[in-house]
């Protein structure tokens, strides 16, 4: 077989892939706006179409002090928003004056075979500047044979001048296709921010 190379250093003349490569791009479905919002939902767009849905969440601002940014998701047209999920929970934080700083497993953010709505955050505080941004990965969320693993990572500007990065990873225990996800506070509304809900090709 042939080795295939370029023939310098500079590849700018490229202006597309071969259909044989993938090239991971995202792809914009919908945008939705948080104001005073109790929940956020996305109810379509979420099918086979995609191997993988990225949400992006962008300065996530909440109405009550100390709520959670939570997430959960159902099958077809149902509202329970209850699926069985299993998962883990660490987080790194780093305080502004410099004093303090961990890394600790959260044992009471994890779930096990557990119906209750996922925390992806650090809890919000409400002054003008404290928010939280981070993204969220659902992979093969159509499948009809496996589990759906995501993945997910916040940054909380939380109310003691911390930042909190938090990493979260799991799977819905269901081999029953997933086509809506619910975002929400753990305590009071949403009262500001934007989800993008992505497809990657």
């Amino acid at each position: 077989m042939a080795l295939k190379y370029a023939v310098n250093n500079s590849l700018s003349a490229i202006t597309s892939l071969p259909s044989g490569i993938s090239g991971g791009a995202l792809n914009l479905i919908s945008t939705q706006t948080a104001s005073g919002s109790a929940t956020i939902d996305f109810t379509s767009g979420i099918d086979s179409s995609y191997d993988s849905y990225v949400f992006k969440f962008i300065s996530i601002h909440g109405a009550s002090n100390d709520g959670y940014f939570l997430f959960q998701a159902d099958t077809g047209t149902n509202t329970n928003y209850n699926q069985t999920i299993t998962s883990t929970n660490f987080k790194a934080t780093h305080d502004e004056a410099d004093t303090e700083t961990s890394l600790s497993y959260r044992t009471a953010d994890d779930l096990a075979q557990s119906t209750s709505f996922q925390r992806l955050s650090s809890p919000i505080g409400t002054e003008n500047d404290e928010c939280m941004s981070g993204m969220l990965q659902v992979f093969n969320p159509s499948s009809s044979i496996f589990v759906k693993h995501f993945i997910a990572r916040t940054s909380t500007l939380d109310m003691s001048d911390f930042n909190q990065h938090v990493f979260v990873a799991g799977y819905f225990n269901t081999t029953t296709a997933l086509t809506r996800f619910r975002f929400k506070s753990s305590t009071g509304n949403i009262e500001s921010g934007t989800i993008k809900m992505y497809g990657v090709s």
